[in-house]
C-alpha cells in the first residue's frame, strides 16, 4: 500500500487514522497484535521498532524474550472492523543487540525471507509464485466444552440437512444433502451474498480473487481461490485472508472456521497450494514434450516434495484434527505420488493449465491450521532439494497415478507409500528428515526442536483426554 513513512503520514491525515495496529505472527500461526496512536508513529518507529516480550509468542525462552518489533509499511491496510479509524501492518522481528539489533532467526516471517533468498542464491530460480486455495466453514452456532466431568461440542448450520425436519421455527426446506453441496445455487446456496462480500473486502485490501463457490459440505462449506504471487508475500496475504474472513462472518452473526475436519462423514477443508517457479519472467516448469508437459525441473521439485512429505505435513498440516480429514474417500489425498487431474493424490497437475506461465501443480494435503510462513517455506525447501539432488518422482515410485487410488486393487495400493496417520507419526518424520529445511540455515535446528515439542505436548493433550466415541464402545464392557 505504501513505501514510505511519508506516505504513511500523509495517509492518516487524510482518512482521519487515529490508531495503526501492528500484526505479529505467533510460533503456531495466529496473529497477535499491538496498537499506538497515529501521531506516535515516527521514523523512529521504522527504524527501532516496538518492543514487546517475545516469550508470550511461543519461540523465545524468557530469559531472552525483550525484542521489537519493526513494521512493514509496503503490508499496511485499512482495518475495516475497527470502530475506531485504525490501520493496520504486518513486519518483522529483531533481537535487541549491540551495536545493532538482528532479525529473529526464528521468527516464521524471517524464515519466509531467508527461504527466498536461499532460492535466489542457488541460482535455480529468483521467483516461487504460489496460490493458495481456503476452503472453510461458516456455521450459525458453535459450542464445545472440554471438562473433566464433561466434554462434547455441538455445531449447526441452518443450510444443514439434519434441519429438514425442523418445526418449532419457520421452515422452507432447501437443505443441502451431505456432501451435495458443489456448486450448488440458491436458495439452498443461503452463503452466496457473503461470499461474494468477502471477495469485494479482499480485493479491496489488495488481495486479488479468481472465483468463490460452495464446496461439497453441505453445512456451509465454502472455497476461495486467489491470484497467484510471491511466496512471502502470500503467506501475509494468507493471514489477512484469514482475519478478514473471521471477522465478516462474525459481523455478520455467524461463526467461521477453517478447521480441517470439524463435521464427521462430511467433506474436510484444505488448502491446497499451486506451485511454479521463475527465472528472470520465465516459467521454469514448463516443457511441452514432458509428462503433462511439465518440465525435468518441475518433476524434481515434485520429487522433493513427495519424498520429504511425510516430515514435511508436521508444518503443512500441524493439528490432530487435519489426519481426520487425511482419509480416503474425501478427494482428500492419502497416498504419495502424483498424476494429472487427479485429486486422489498428494500432487496433481491442473490439466486445464496449458501455456508456459499457467504450467504448475498443487500440493493437496495442506490445510489452514498451518503457519503458512513456515509451511510455504517447507515445500520450498523441499522443492529445491529434489531440484538439486535430481529427485526424480517416477524412479522413486511416486508414480505418475492417472487412475483413482482409492479403486485400486488393494495389493496394488499397499505399493504406494502412504501418509501420516496422525500428528504424531508426521513430527516423527520430521524428527529423522529435517536436514533440507537447514540448508542455507533457514530453518534453524532449534527452531525445528520447539516446534515438535509444542505440536507433541497438542498431540499429548488430545490422546489423553476422554472422547464421547469411548463411552459407546467401552462404557459397558
Amino acid at each position: 500500500m505504501f513505501k514510505t513513512h511519508d506516505e504513511v503520514i500523509q495517509y492518516c491525515q487524510r482518512e482521519k487514522i487515529e490508531m495503526i495496529d501492528f500484526k505479529m505472527v505467533d510460533l503456531l500461526g495466529r496473529w497477535r497484535h499491538l496498537t499506538i496512536p497515529a501521531k506516535r508513529f515516527n521514523l523512529d518507529t521504522l527504524k527501532y521498532g516496538i518492543g514487546f516480550d517475545g516469550s508470550n509468542y511461543g519461540y523465545a525462552p524468557v530469559e531472552k524474550s525483550d525484542m521489537v518489533f519493526v513494521p512493514d509499511v509496503t503490508t499496511a491496510v485499512h482495518d475495516p472492523f475497527t470502530e475506531v479509524p485504525t490501520l493496520s501492518m504486518i513486519g518483522d522481528v529483531y533481537v535487541i543487540a549491540e551495536p545493532h539489533n538482528y532479525q529473529f532467526d526464528q521468527y516464521p516471517r524471517t524464515i519466509a525471507n531467508k527461504a527466498e533468498k536461499y532460492m535466489q542464491d542457488t541460482q535455480i530460480a529468483d521467483e516461487f509464485r504460489i496460490s493458495p486455495e481456503f476452503e472453510f466453514h461458516v456455521f450459525d452456532h458453535i459450542n464445545y466444552q472440554c471438562l473433566p466431568h464433561q466434554s462434547g461440542f455441538s455445531i449447526d448450520a441452518e443450510q444443514a440437512i439434519w434441519n429438514s425436519g425442523e418445526s418449532e421455527f419457520h421452515n422452507l426446506g432447501y437443505k443441502i444433502p451431505l456432501k451435495g453441496g458443489y456448486h450448488i445455487t440458491p436458495p439452498h446456496d443461503i452463503l452466496y451474498d457473503l461470499r461474494s462480500r468477502i471477495c469485494l473486502l479482499m480485493e479491496a485490501n489488495s488481495i486479488p480473487v479468481k472465483y468463490h463457490h460452495h464446496e461439497v459440505g453441505g453445512p456451509g462449506q465454502i472455497e476461495i481461490e486467489v491470484e497467484f504471487g510471491g511466496m512471502r508475500e502470500m503467506a501475509d496475504k494468507t493471514m489477512l485472508t484469514k482475519y478478514l474472513i473471521k471477522n465478516l462472518a462474525f459481523e455478520e452473526g455467524k461463526t467461521a472456521t477453517f478447521m480441517p475436519k470439524p463435521l464427521y462423514g462430511e467433506a474436510g477443508n484444505g488448502m491446497h497450494v499451486h506451485m511454479h517457479l521463475f527465472k528472470k519472467g520465465r516459467a521454469l516448469f514448463y516443457d511441452e514434450k514432458g509428462y503433462s508437459g511439465l518440465s525435468q525441473t518441475a518433476l524434481y521439485f515434485i520429487g522433493g516434495l513427495l519424498k520429504h512429505a511425510p516430515a514435511l505435513l508436521a508444518f503443512t498440516n500441524p493439528s490432530t484434527n487435519s489426519y481426520k480429514r487425511l482419509v480416503p474417500g474425501y478427494e482428500a489425498p492419502v497416498s504419495v505420488c502424483f498424476a494429472t487431474a487427479n485429486r486422489s493424490a498428494v500432487i496433481r497437475i491442473p490439466a486445464y493449465a496449458k501455456s508456459p506461465e499457467q504450467k504448475r501443480f498443487e500440493f493437496r494435503s495442506s490445510d489452514a491450521t498451518c503457519n503458512p510462513y513456515l509451511a510455504y517455506s517447507a515445500m520450498l525447501m523441499a522443492g529445491l532439494d529434489g531440484i538439486q539432488n535430481k529427485i526424480d518422482p517416477t524412479a522413486e515410485g511416486f508414480g505418475p497415478y492417472d487412475v483413482n487410488l482409492y479403486n485400486l486393487p488393494s495389493e496394488e495400493q499397499a505399493k504406494i507409500k502412504t501418509l501420516p496417520r496422525t500428528l504424531d507419526e508426521a513430527l516423527d518424520a520430521l524428527e529423522k528428515d529435517h536436514e533440507f529445511l537447514l540448508a542455507g540455515g533457514v530453518f534453524p535446528q532449534l527452531l525445528i526442536n520447539i516446534w515438535i515439542d509444542a505440536k507433541r505436548k497438542e498431540s499429548r493433550r488430545v490422546l489423553d483426554q476422554p472422547h464421547p466415541l469411548e463411552f459407546e464402545l467401552y462404557y459397558d464392557l
